[in-house]
């Protein structure tokens, strides 16, 4: 099992920044697939964002507010948001998957968008 330590959340205004960041402690970082999901209070996980390990990438958002990206030399992938509002607070979750389906999840971090 992959550990997944995600960082940078924390309280924002609506239409500010965050970028998260998620490092895992593999060799194998390059192979992974990562995703960023997110949690809201009362409400099921959602996938926010996906990086293929071939650098495939899917975000939910078509206003293109989330950008998803990694850097393999650092096994970190990162997630940027950019014009944020309040329905975008949750907790984000960082997950990665490898060649035979095995995922892992990280402790998650806490993104509140408030005024």
């Amino acid at each position: 099992q992959v550990l997944l330590v995600e960082s940078g959340g924390g309280l924002v205004q609506p239409g500010g920044s965050l970028r998260l960041s998620c490092t895992a402690s593999t060799t194998l970082f390059s192979s992974y697939h990562m995703s960023w999901y997110r949690q809201a209070p009362g409400k099921e996980r959602m996938l926010v964002a996906r990086i293929t390990n071939i650098n495939n990438t899917w975000t939910f958002d078509e206003e293109g507010r989330f950008d998803i990206t990694r850097d393999n030399n650092k096994n970190t992938v990162y997630l940027q948001m950019n014009n944020l509002r309040p329905e975008d607070t949750a907790v984000y979750y960082c997950n990665s998957r490898n060649y035979y389906g095995e995922t892992s999840w990280g402790q998650g971090t806490q993104v509140t968008v408030s005024s």
